[in-house]
This record gives structure tokens, sequence and C-alpha cells, in this order.
């Protein structure tokens, strides 16, 4: 019993040391394949509005709502000791740091990444991706490349305007609906957000979430098998796998940046 307990945790620590292995040669090629994108830059451009775009609309609403609740939560907070004119700030803190990459990758996660998972993964089944290698085009440099670096692309930008919207939301609530001073919200956060610890720090982190979650959903789609079950299963895996990096990157990141 014992011995049939260690072969399976050796079976699976084989398997998994494989798995890893040929995930991190993909990203490699992948990568490498990407240098050759500036002669078709349209490939880019066209998967940039396929992913960014049509992203756009719960990007914006979602920050929206999420102002919303931090101009009620921190003022609610703020209030207790006096100190709700640092409101600005805490709303602009919260989403340049934390929340506008977070959850702005989380909403990519479930949105652009399954979307793309799905896509690569139907042109595997019916063998498109096939196809092209019989006639001599390779699939990661003309297919999984440019929504690779699109949605690297894609992501930082999409990061801003949560966060852009976002702070627009906190304002609504703190300044025209609770009555905090206008100009100590402005102020506040003029002065307490800084360029290059802050915003510079919170573009670094959607740019590392967008390849993370990027490459998830790309990886998950060309190795899925090709039926409609594997499809489904690839799906599911891109928002699991997807959505635990993003958070242990995250982890990671702020130790780093704000340690």
């Amino acid at each position: 019993m014992m011995l049939d307990g260690l072969a399976h945790l050796g079976s699976s620590v084989r398997v998994g040391l494989i798995a890893l292995g040929v995930s991190a040669r993909t990203f490699f090629n992948l990568v490498v394949a990407t240098g050759s994108l500036w002669r078709r830059p349209r490939l880019v451009t066209d998967q940039v509005h396929f992913i960014g775009n049509y992203s756009l609309v719960i990007i914006a609403v979602s920050g929206l709502f999420v102002g919303f609740v931090l101009g009620l939560q921190g003022y609610y907070t703020l209030n207790k000791y006096g100190s709700e004119q640092a409101l600005g700030l805490l709303v602009a803190l919260s989403l340049i740091r934390e929340l506008g990459p977070v959850v702005t990758a989380l909403l990519f996660a479930g949105r652009a990444g399954t979307s793309l998972t799905a896509e690569i993964g139907l042109m595997k089944a019916t063998e498109q991706l096939s196809a092209m290698e019989m006639t001599a085009v390779d699939p990661m440099r003309r297919v999984l490349a440019p929504r690779f670096l699109a949605g690297v692309i894609a992501m930082p930008v999409l990061a801003a305007i949560f966060s852009a919207v976002g702070v627009l939301g906190g304002y609504i609530v703190g300044v025209r609906l609770i009555g905090v001073d206008e100009g100590a919200f402005w102020s506040q956060m003029q002065s307490g957000v800084d360029v290059w610890a802050d915003v510079a720090n919170g573009v670094i982190k959607s740019a590392v979430f967008g390849v993370a979650v990027t490459y998830v959903a790309l990886y998950e789609g060309y190795c899925a098998a090709p039926t409609p079950e594997g499809v489904a299963r690839a799906t599911t895996r891109t928002v699991v796998i997807g959505s635990l990096m993003v958070l242990w990157l995250d982890f990671l990141l702020t130790a780093l940046m704000f340690s």
C-alpha cells in the first residue's frame, strides 16, 4: 500500500514537472514570436480592439460602482477620526495601487480570457491550426503572438480607465452626495499620490497581470483537447488559474514594491 502511494506521488510529480516544462517552453517561444510582429502591426491592433474595446463597458461600469462603494465606506471610516477630507486620497490610492489592477485583471480573465481560450480551442478542434502548419504558417506567430501582445497592451489601459472612472465614482458619492469639500478632495489626492511610487507601480502590476492572464488563456486554448468538453474545461481552467495567478502575483509585487 505504501509503495503504491509513493508510486502515485512520483507519477503526479513527474506529470506536473512535464507540464511545467512544456508551459515554460511555450512561453519562451511565444515571447520570441512577438519579435516579428513589428512587420505586421495590423494583427496586433485588430486584437487590441477585440480584447480591449469589447471589455471596456464592463470595466468602466465596474470601476464606477467600485468607486461608489469606496466613497461610502471610506467616508464612514474616516469620519470616525475627523479625517473625511482625506477621502480623495483614500479612493485614489486604493484604486491605483490595488483595486484598479487587480479587479481589472479578474474581469479581464472572465471576459477576454475565456474568449481567447474558446477561440483558440475551437480553432484547434476544427483543425484550423493544423491546416496552418500544413501550409507552412506558424500558428504561434500568426495566431497566438498577436493576441498575447494585444493582451499585454490592453491591460494597463483598461486598468487606468477603471481607476479613473472609480475616482469619478468616489467624487460623485463623497462630494456631490455626502458633502465632502471639493477642494480638499482633489488637493489631498494631488498631494498624496506620487507618480512613480503609486501610478508607475500600478502600471507595472497591470502589465504583469496582462502577461499572466493572457498567457494562461492562450496556453489553455492551445493545449485543450479538440472536443467540446475539452474546450469547456480549458475555459474553466483559464478563469480559475488566471484569477489565482493574479492574486498570488499581487501579493508578491506588493511585497516587493511597498516593502
